[in-house]
């Protein structure tokens, strides 16, 4: 889905230049067991893309020649992958910090029972989406039944020590707006989250993660078609602040899709904006090998907006917040 990017190109953003890649963001497919309505990504169980074995060899290379200190897995469901468990392992041999994004309802899934448990053997640190902590509303975005799965799938996760003081099991939430409007402060939330989860469930987690929801995919189809594209991108340009384009992701990061093509950012991916090298051909994942992308120039569009307004917004969650 591309219905965006002829008025995402339109709008000009401020240029950004790469600085040493210490994170590759991998995203090994796009099959999920949820269609939630703001996924960036429009997975779902239907989606048949898997990155192949090769290329699941190929990421580990780059990781140990580059010495690229963090994996970041995602998908749809990266759970799912026949290869997911070898990727971890192999990557945690290399003493690299692997986060999984997770959507919690994957745990209660057929086939994935020892899941959680593998995760917390590996060390890995979870990224969970939940956008809210009322049941009506992330059922609502994601689907009837989704919240007391997750929660379920909290509560088991917490038994096995993560989000818990001491124990190096990292679980951190991640919350997004319902709709075209930008995340609230981060630390008030979390302290909301904090309070309500725990006194109604027990449930505890480390930190909260604000994301604002992309003007791509399904949500930007959606804002399209309810007539409020434009208002929600004039709101995230008006917030935008130019102390936050030091802190976005793609200055540090490379995003790798399920064919072993670069982007400069999960979401130029979705929006099919490659990295192209000096001859104009797409650079895929062993260039990497070869070359390092270095002070090279990002591509930026509107939608880059997203990452820039308020408090900022990436996949670790408010940049003012994390850049204090």
């Amino acid at each position: 889905m591309r219905d965006t990017w002829p008025l995402l190109t339109r709008i000009e953003f401020p240029p950004l230049v790469r600085r040493r890649i210490d994170t590759l963001q991998v995203n090994v497919g796009y099959r999920c067991n949820q269609s939630c309505l703001h996924c960036h990504v429009g997975a779902s169980p239907h989606r048949t893309e898997e990155m192949p074995g090769e290329t699941i060899d190929l990421v580990l290379a780059v990781l140990a020649h580059r010495h690229i200190s963090t994996l970041d897995i995602t998908g749809g469901a990266p759970e799912l992958h026949p290869h997911f468990r070898r990727l971890v392992h192999g990557a945690r041999d290399l003493g690299v910090r692997v986060i999984d994004r997770c959507n919690l309802t994957i745990l209660e899934v057929a086939g994935q029972e020892d899941l959680a448990k593998f995760l917390a053997v590996e060390q890995v640190e979870i990224v969970a989406s939940l956008p809210c902590y009322l049941a009506d509303n992330v059922d609502r975005q994601r689907g009837k039944g989704v919240f007391e799965g997750s929660i379920r799938g909290l509560l088991h996760l917490n038994a096995l020590g993560y989000g818990r003081q001491g124990s190096g099991r990292i679980l951190n939430l991640v919350y997004n707006p319902q709709g075209p409007s930008l995340p609230p402060p981060q630390d008030a939330l979390e302290a909301d989250y904090r309070r309500e989860l725990e006194d109604k469930f027990g449930i505890v987690f480390n930190r909260l993660f604000t994301l604002a929801n992309m003007p791509i995919q399904r949500f930007g189809s959606t804002l399209i078609s309810k007539g409020e594209f434009h208002r929600y991108l004039s709101l995230l340009r008006q917030a935008h602040r130019d102390d936050n384009l030091d802190s976005v992701m793609c200055r540090d990061l490379v995003s790798v899709d399920w064919r072993g093509y670069l982007y400069d950012c999960d979401f130029n991916q979705m929006l099919d904006l490659p990295l192209a090298g000096p001859n104009g051909a797409r650079r895929r994942l062993e260039d990497l090998l070869a070359e390092d992308l270095d002070h090279n120039p990002i591509q930026v569009a509107g939608h880059c907006y997203g990452c820039t307004a308020g408090q900022g917004s990436s996949c670790g969650g408010a940049l003012k917040e994390a850049a204090e």
